[in-house]
């Protein structure tokens, strides 16, 4: 049956903890720093998400001022605001760029 996971897949999800140390926002905003232009399908199977949810979470992040989205013909450009701090009370004091930093590919 196309589609069906194999059974090495059906493994690594037997195996997979069911909670991570970051959100699907935080793999959305780690996913746009990697590739500011990156289309929303590709953003969302990065993330292992549907489209519609990264969708809604893009929007949320544009809300809240993390990042800024701007029109490119048929394509959008993602520019984030990396000072912008945590939402938490008790992360409230470190920006954004902290964590891009940990995630930061160095070439």
């Amino acid at each position: 049956m196309a589609g069906a996971p194999t059974s090495a897949e059906e493994e690594g999800a037997r195996r997979r903890p069911s909670w991570t140390f970051l959100t699907n926002h935080g793999h959305v905003l780690l996913a746009v720093a990697a590739d500011p232009d990156a289309r929303v399908e590709e953003i969302a199977a990065r993330v292992g998400i549907t489209a519609r949810a990264t969708l809604a979470i893009l929007r949320d992040l544009e809300e809240a001022g993390y990042l800024v989205r701007t029109r490119h013909g048929r394509r959008t450009h993602y520019e984030l605001q990396p000072h912008r701090p945590f939402r938490h009370p008790s992360t409230a004091a470190h920006e954004v760029d902290e964590l891009l930093a940990i995630f930061r590919r160095s070439d």
